[in-house]
């Protein structure tokens, strides 16, 4: 075989060599002249890949010693033949196993999320007593961030939450002449389910996967791993100060909540229904008593600290690299949502049970 010319794969003028070149290719062997090569890089060595694997099946040897030493070592680093792809027979697991392998690791992420829980409330009894490791300015960080930094869009999704209610049910009561307890209704909504449920929600979405991204970056740039080599621990340098921080701003942003919620609610009314301001207060006022209050309040202070480790523990088992970051933010609003919405059906039944 006589090469000649230029053999460089950036001129795109590399031939492929067919499959059936040698199959009227007369002796045992086969000998190279490149005397006339001018110009090669690994383009000409893909072809005299294709030749050699060509030759194989052909059952043609090729003489090696006929290429120059350069192309011969390179050539000799590749197979005669590509292997054959490995084709793994996927074991189909049974319906009951999988149901268990998946209960099992449920039950171990709830009971790692419940012993990261009591070291957190560890943690704050020992910042108490003065014998904590957490710093005061990563407290009022994360206060800052998780409370007055949060006021306008749980005020704005709460207004209209507020409004949308008493819209409603304007439409509705307005037929039956019962306009004046819209203020009741918005009222009742407002301070037992809405305003806790939708400032959790807003609070899941803002500042839970801002936690879990901020601390699975660390966990990539291997801060943590620093942290446990100094012997730090990690549940009071990096998730008291958080879960501590949802756990303070929650209710006052729940309060707040409630009082933005009514105040759209009255906007409605008052635009809608012949109702004078006073009559709305009064309405509101009368509708629920302390009871509904701390109920709200206490629903808030659990949405806060779910928020808190849920996000937390998906940042700490989170991956390495890049990609991971944005898994785990979405991963931790994903849970913090359905976990807010799942916990307020579990207080939906204590407060029936209890006829609260």
């Amino acid at each position: 075989m006589v090469l000649s010319g230029t053999w460089q794969a950036r001129t795109g003028n590399i031939p492929v060599f067919p499959k059936d070149g040698l199959k009227k290719a007369s002796g045992a062997h086969l000998s190279f002249q490149t005397s006339d090569v001018q110009g090669w890089d690994t383009g000409l060595i893909a072809f005299l890949w294709d030749l050699k694997r060509v030759a194989h099946d052909a059952g043609i040897s090729l003489d090696m010693q006929t290429l120059p030493g350069p192309m011969r070592q390179l050539l000799e680093l590749l197979p005669e033949a590509p292997d054959e792809p490995v084709h793994h027979k996927k074991v189909r697991q049974p319906f009951l196993e999988t149901i268990g392998t998946h209960t099992i690791a449920a039950v171990t992420e709830v009971g790692v999320v419940s012993e990261l829980g009591a070291l957190t409330v560890k943690g704050a009894v020992q910042t108490v007593l003065g014998r904590s490791r957490m710093r005061l300015i990563d407290l009022l960080t994360n206060t800052a961030d998780a409370g007055p930094y949060a006021l306008l869009i749980v005020g704005v999704v709460n207004f209209l939450i507020g409004a949308i209610l008493a819209f409603v049910g304007a439409v509705e009561l307005q037929k039956f002449a019962a306009g004046i307890y819209v203020a009741s209704l918005v009222g009742i909504a407002m301070v037992r389910e809405m305003a806790a449920v939708m400032t959790a929600i807003i609070m899941a979405g803002r500042t839970g996967g801002a936690y879990a991204a901020r601390i699975s970056t660390m966990q990539g740039n291997e801060e943590i791993d620093a942290l446990n080599v100094f012997g730090i621990p990690t549940s009071t340098y990096l998730i008291l100060p958080t879960v501590l921080s949802l756990i303070i701003t929650m209710p006052f942003l729940y309060l707040y909540g409630c009082l933005i919620g009514m105040l759209g609610g009255f906007v409605v009314a008052i635009s809608m229904l012949d109702i004078t301001p006073a009559g709305y207060f009064h309405q509101t006022v009368t509708a629920f008593g302390i009871g509904q209050f701390i109920f709200g309040f206490t629903k808030s202070l659990v949405f806060g600290a779910f928020i808190g480790l849920t996000s937390c523990r998906i940042g700490l088992k989170a991956g390495r690299s890049a990609a991971d970051v944005g898994i785990a933010a979405t991963r931790a609003v994903v849970v913090g949502i359905v976990g807010v919405i799942a916990i307020d059906a579990i207080f939906a039944v204590i407060a029936d049970v209890l006829g609260i």
